[in-house]
């Protein structure tokens, strides 16, 4: 088990040491669950009460919150107690599950597939015609990468994951488990003679930038013709519908739970919360943040905030549900 001393985090986070405390520090926790060797953090003053009755000898602050740290135990002071935590978090990163061999026996490797130095393919993955994979890439157990599909460098891809036919998928991107990359887009039209639906074939591909990142359960639709987008840096929570030729622009983040219909646009850095949903064909420009639970019928402005259903400028809103309380 990895331990560290309060002086050594310290070097690490690059703080200002308040305090002083003996233990050896085994971990991060939560302030209300710590016990005497472990770190804790407070980045909001509304926490700062918890410190008091906290076993942990220790805790990362944000700097400007009034607080003592007590005897035998110390704070470290920081701009941002979140950031700080997350590099600590990495320093205590027990690491991820290890590779017996570079392929597992039972992964099924097409003899046309290339694949790049140093990659691990998981028991159970199955490695497509033409499909290749640059170096280093991770394929986890029960991976499905189908025909003439492109991974970049780097790329790890959690267990169950399924990425059809013709996808493009940058480098050093993260699929967490079961994720759905390129599954048909939900497309369907009255048949003639009006008995039944006729399925519109759906023949593009996903293409993902750079450094994106997809929680578990999610899934990003095939274009119906041409492709859908996810730029550089974007992130995906777990749970999120991403519909055919949606095109999201870098750095956009989508909380669990929301969704995105046919033929959305985003901008550069646009906010998604949690369980919004996004009606077919709009754009919500670069900086516009959605409030969870929004739904959003009509476009939305650059750097704009909207909440409610449906959507509107949240202050607006804000101030119509204190009106409708007070008719209560």
């Amino acid at each position: 088990m990895k331990s560290y001393t309060i002086n050594e985090i310290n070097e690490i986070l690059e703080g200002e040491l308040v305090g002083d405390t003996s233990q050896q520090i085994c971990g991060p926790e939560e302030l209300e669950k710590a016990g005497n060797n472990h770190i804790s953090f407070i980045g909001n003053k509304k926490y700062v009460h918890l410190w008091e009755t906290s076993k942990a000898c220790a805790a990362i602050v944000d700097e400007k919150l009034e607080i003592e740290p007590g005897l035998n135990r110390a704070l470290i002071k920081v701009k941002n107690a979140d950031l700080a935590m997350a590099k600590l978090l990495e320093v205590f990163d027990p690491g991820s599950p290890q590779f017996d061999t570079d392929t597992h026996s039972t992964a099924v490797v097409h003899e046309s597939a290339t694949i790049g130095k140093d990659c691990k393919i998981g028991a159970g993955c199955y490695v497509g015609k033409d499909v290749v994979l640059g170096d280093a890439v991770v394929l986890f157990p029960n991976v499905t990468i189908l025909d003439e599909t492109k991974i970049g460098n780097g790329t790890v891809i959690w267990p169950g994951t399924v990425i059809r036919e013709r996808c493009e998928i940058g480098s050093y991107c993260i699929f967490h488990i079961n994720v759905s990359i390129g599954a048909d887009g939900f497309g369907y039209r009255p048949a003639e003679d009006g008995r039944g639906l006729v399925k519109i074939p759906q023949i593009g591909n996903v293409v993902i930038g750079n450094g994106v990142e997809i929680g578990a359960n999610s899934c990003v639709d095939r274009g119906k013709f041409s492709s859908t987008i996810i730029g550089d840096g974007c992130k995906i929570d777990n749970l999120v519908q991403i519909a055919h030729n949606c095109i999201l622009g870098r750095s956009c983040i989508m909380a669990g739970n929301s969704g995105l219909a046919g033929s959305v646009t985003l901008g550069d850095g646009v906010i998604i919360g949690g369980s919004a949903s996004i009606v077919d064909h709009l754009t919500i420009h670069s900086g516009a943040v959605v409030g969870g639970g929004s739904g959003v019928m009509s476009d939305v402005p650059p750097g704009k905030t909207v909440l409610g259903y449906p959507a509107r400028d949240a202050r607006d809103m804000l101030r119509q549900w204190v009106a409708m309380r007070k008719l209560v």
